[in-house]
């Protein structure tokens, strides 16, 4: 019995060390440069975001963060990467919708973000403007409805990928404008962006940073956004629900930035807190209001409920629009 206690004592005591020793590192966290994978590909609007907000967290932190993308499989692999790193705040994730709306679009998935992966804070929500070439002979919303339903499956639309944002965007907006449209997934923002300016697909419900650019500078025709309200960004574009007669339809994605779960909780706290002043700046709001992306932060609770609602409305919107599962 006696023997049994001190064994008890003996894995207490160790516990609490290991308890002490796990607090001492938070306080002291960071001490090296920290890698934020972003699961995506260069010059898709995540990695347009980390970049721009990257160097302010590092400041606030005093240590680099060290961008690092895993582009493919729908973000897949690149969250996995976050999802199973040891959780000791030295690998952190930038991500966007996906990561809420994998579920619903594969059979089986590595991890469970909900569970694998603990929230720190959002970044921001973004607009998305559905754009065409400007040869497409549509100039407004009800046009392009009208040619679409003209030529039903003859017009194809490009996204980041299956499983991105602009496909789930797309597949909503089919269902609510009665219209039929092939997918042509990509490997990122950028690559989709350049063959809808060469006219190889016909239309794309892109981020509002990644198709700025081109809509400034005459190369694409904006038709709508798709949020609830106008973007000050482009104030002449009108929503798909007004512009289209579709009352309700409003869609953004969003950007956060996530730990491995088991995270210590201070060290969670620290990059919040560095991520919050980050947004707070008044340089930073304003690269991000000039691309059409509207700041957010919070503590992580916020991002951790604002997660779970949109993991739970993709799960509807699945079920109305019918998306099939895939292997």
């Amino acid at each position: 019995m006696k023997r049994g206690i001190r064994q008890s004592a003996a894995t207490v005591f160790a516990g609490m060390l290991a308890f002490a020793a796990g607090g001492a590192g938070a306080q002291s966290y960071p001490t090296q440069p920290i890698r934020l994978i972003v699961p995506y590909s260069t010059g898709g609007v995540t990695d347009i975001t980390a970049r721009l907000v990257a160097p302010y967290v590092s400041e606030a932190l005093g240590q680099q963060l060290v961008i690092e993308n895993r582009s493919g499989g729908a973000s897949i692999p690149g969250s996995e990467a976050v999802a199973r790193a040891e959780p000791d705040g030295y690998t952190l994730l930038l991500t966007s919708t996906a990561l809420a709306a994998n579920p619903v679009l594969f059979k089986k998935l590595p991890f469970d973000a909900r569970k694998d992966l603990a929230p720190i804070s959002l970044l921001a929500t973004v607009p998305t403007v559905l754009v065409v070439p400007t040869a497409l002979p549509a100039r407004n919303l009800k046009e392009f409805i009208a040619l679409a339903k003209s030529r039903p499956g003859g017009l194809d639309y490009g996204s980041a990928g299956y499983g991105s944002g602009n496909h789930l965007t797309t597949e909503v907006f089919k269902s609510a404008a009665g219209i039929d449209a092939q997918h042509i997934p990509y490997k990122g923002g950028g690559a989709v962006m350049a063959d809808l300016v060469g006219g190889q697909v016909s239309f794309v419900f892109a981020v509002l940073p990644t198709a700025y650019p081109f809509i400034t500078s005459g190369k694409l025709r904006a038709l709508a956004v798709s949020g609830a309200t106008r973007n000050p960004a482009l104030p002449d574009v009108p929503t798909v629900a007004e512009a289209a007669g579709l009352p309700g339809f409003s869609i953004q994605e969003w950007i956060g930035i996530f730990a491995p779960a088991g995270t210590p909780r201070a060290i969670v706290d620290r990059v919040n807190a560095a991520t919050v002043k980050a947004l707070r700046n008044p340089e930073l709001i304003g690269k991000l209001n000039g691309l059409g992306l509207e700041a957010r932060g919070g503590p992580p609770e916020a991002l951790r409920d604002y997660f779970t609602e949109e993991s739970d409305r993709w799960v509807t919107l699945a079920k109305k629009v019918k998306l099939d599962k895939v292997e």
